[in-house]
């Protein structure tokens, strides 16, 4: 489902040039919820806008579902985030004049699908979500679970084998966070399909079947996680920081 192989990405700060990813390899065979950890800095929302056809690498090869992304020109990349891929960012990244279910209908629209079909698509997808009964609503009248729902529904619009998510809960309360992490498990197991998922919370990556590590741009551990709470799983990123 997801392949990087020997991944570099560097970034130019001012006079300084930052080196996000260092040859990094990742490889995601079968459906589930996959976590990405480690310390700020070390790389993990610059592999998600890699893996999103966001941005493109230096070096090394980016493969998601069927797509060799970083082969992608500008044209071909605009259709794979549109329908290869789905993603979820802290900010919730809604369209303020419009409603709920217009937002979620959004890439539909601009894809000229047909109203009838995808006005119906949306508002199952924001049943199953738990926000159907605030479709007419517009993104200031919805709490922020509500608005991360909706920006999730949007992102499944059309069924992408993969969703990406890059600290989802950054913006939610304890009980909001725990909920879309319960959530986005449930999601992954029933529509079997790969949801990874960057966060720096134990909390959110107990709920993931896989946890990638990572240091200065590279993969350095895959933990499985069966048995493991979040404390256990935050004093395993210790000892791997305190390993460096």
């Amino acid at each position: 489902m997801i392949r990087c192989n020997a991944v570099h990405k560097a970034y130019v700060q001012g006079d300084r040039r930052v080196e996000a990813l260092r040859g990094l390899d990742l490889r995601v065979d079968k459906p589930g919820f996959y976590g990405v950890m480690g310390p700020s800095g070390c790389g993990k929302s610059t592999l998600l806008h890699l893996l999103g056809g966001l941005d493109t690498p230096d070096r090394g090869e980016v493969t998601v579902g069927a797509s060799v992304v970083s082969a992608l020109d500008e044209r071909a990349l605009t259709a794979f985030r549109r329908t290869g891929v789905g993603i979820v960012f802290q900010q919730f990244n809604l369209i303020a004049t419009m409603t709920a279910v217009e937002n979620v209908e959004l890439p539909g629209m601009l894809a000229g699908q047909n109203p009838k079909e995808l006005r119906a698509r949306a508002l199952a997808l924001m049943e199953r979500l738990g926000v159907a009964t605030r479709a007419e609503h517009r993104p200031e009248a919805l709490s922020g679970g509500e608005q991360q729902r909706v920006a999730i529904a949007r992102a499944l619009l059309f069924s992408p084998p993969v969703l990406l998510a890059d600290e989802p809960t950054g913006n939610l309360d304890s009980r909001a966070s725990e909920a879309l992490w319960a959530l986005l498990e449930e999601i992954a197991a029933e529509r079997e399909m790969t949801v990874l998922m960057v966060t720096h919370e134990p909390a959110a990556a107990a709920h993931c079947g896989t946890v990638f590590f990572m240091r200065d741009g590279v993969l350095v551990e895959t933990l499985a996680t069966d048995g493991m709470d979040s404390s256990d799983l935050a004093a395993h990123a210790q000892r791997l920081g305190r390993a460096s």
